[in-house]
């Protein structure tokens, strides 16, 4: 069957609504599952006030979730539906016709633009309602200076990957994919290994974590389930909000454990020890190396179903453009995907969940699982976690499962 640009770009128009009623339905429904009581399960560690609190948060936070959610939404069917995207093409063909800066003249121009548009909606988040609720540390310069930041890094690495994309497309034809698979995949496995090394300390600063007893303590548990822990790193997370974290980045001699000074600041040593002995356990699990092959298989078979769709000139036409332009095509591409992402996503996320239960199954059972299960119930409550998140939406979006159900687990 052969489609027309109009029939192209009706079913482009349908994804996007269909994702968009979805994703609000699910949101509708994890709203209205809150409860407002304060159950027997969480009553030893949430009193009612902090409760009532977290319930408020999240309903504010879901409530403008809506309104920004919307506003993108008009936003796009009105491009689609107007020819939008190919009157920013017919634009930038004044300027250049080389089709790798008129890739990145139009890709660059679409990011800034809607940044720019929603820069409102950013601020109101981060200066009203993170502030609101005790959240927020990121000042006006912070804010700006990540804005500026942002938009180099995106031009540097974001633009020199859709620079490459474009010219092998170009050059080689149809078998490009299989060439920018292998820069794609090599490029993840570089961001995984040096991550915390080139990228995050320009937005944040990391420092050695301290001699004393909590570097003592994380030593003596590395020694006793031989791992070879060195890079132990605090990060300034209280630079932009007081929410806490901890994470594990790298493969081999390059890993790392990130731990947020806001986790330290609130958390007992035997508590800390415990979050690092989940981070450990997900190395341990080999976890990291099985999430990253199973990106690879991802990437490459997007790459092969892009490959059958580049080269279609209806795509472009579909969004508005007077002829073909692989950056239109690329566009069309990403939505046009976006249903079996999601489904590919939905695995990743059961993946992931199981991942971290397995990663709190280690933590249990080579150091304590007590101390772990305090420092997630701290952790939920200084960050108002949602206890109750409807299932349905815990089974599309959480990639970590909810913290009663981690609970049940670890006891």
């Amino acid at each position: 069957m052969t489609f027309t640009p109009e029939m192209l770009l009706w079913i482009i128009v349908g994804i996007v609504a269909i994702s968009f009623l979805v994703g609000q339905g699910l949101e509708y429904l994890n709203l209205k599952f809150m409860r407002t009581d304060v159950h027997a399960e969480v009553a030893s560690f949430y009193d009612a006030d902090k409760y009532a609190k977290s319930q408020r948060y999240h309903k504010e936070a879901t409530r403008f979730s809506f309104l920004t959610s919307t506003f993108s939404f008009v936003l796009s069917i009105s491009m689609l539906l107007l020819g939008g995207f190919g009157w920013v093409d017919a634009l930038l063909r004044t300027i250049t016709e080389n089709p790798v800066l008129l890739a990145l003249l139009f890709f660059g121009v679409l990011g800034v633009a809607s940044d720019l548009i929603t820069i409102p909606f950013q601020w109101y988040s981060t200066f009203v309602i993170e502030e609101k609720y005790g959240f927020n540390k990121t000042t006006v310069k912070t804010f700006i200076i990540d804005k500026l930041k942002g938009y180099i890094l995106g031009a540097v690495i974001g633009g020199g990957l859709l620079a490459a994309l474009i010219y092998l497309v170009e050059t080689i034809g149809p078998d490009f994919w299989i060439w920018f698979a292998l820069i794609a995949c090599t490029f993840m496995l570089f961001m995984n290994m040096f991550y915390t090394s080139l990228i995050l300390p320009l937005f944040n600063k990391l420092t050695p974590l301290p001699d004393g007893e909590l570097k003592s303590a994380i030593e003596a548990f590395a020694q006793k389930i031989n791992f070879p822990l060195t890079n132990i790193f605090v990060i300034d997370g209280s630079k932009r909000s007081n929410k806490a974290n901890a994470f594990f980045s790298g493969i081999g001699k390059k890993k790392k454990i990130v731990l947020y000074d806001t986790l330290i600041n609130n958390h007992t040593t035997d508590e800390l020890v415990a979050v690092l002995a989940h981070e450990v356990g997900h190395y341990k699990k080999k976890h990291i190396v099985w999430s990253y092959g199973l990106s690879v298989v991802q990437i490459v078979f997007m790459l092969f179903v892009l490959s059958q769709m580049i080269f279609n000139k209806e795509l472009s036409l579909a969004l508005g453009g007077t002829q073909h332009a692989i950056h239109l095509n690329l566009l069309a591409f990403t939505i046009l995907f976006s249903p079996i992402s999601a489904i590919t996503g939905l695995f990743m996320n059961m993946y992931s969940r199981k991942n971290e239960f397995e990663a709190d199954a280690y933590a249990k059972e080579n150091f304590s699982g007590t101390a772990l299960a305090n420092a997630l119930k701290k952790l939920s409550v200084d960050n108002l976690s949602n206890l109750y998140p409807h299932p349905l939406y815990v089974f599309f979006n959480y990639s970590h499962p909810p913290l009663l159900k981690r609970l049940e687990r670890i006891s």
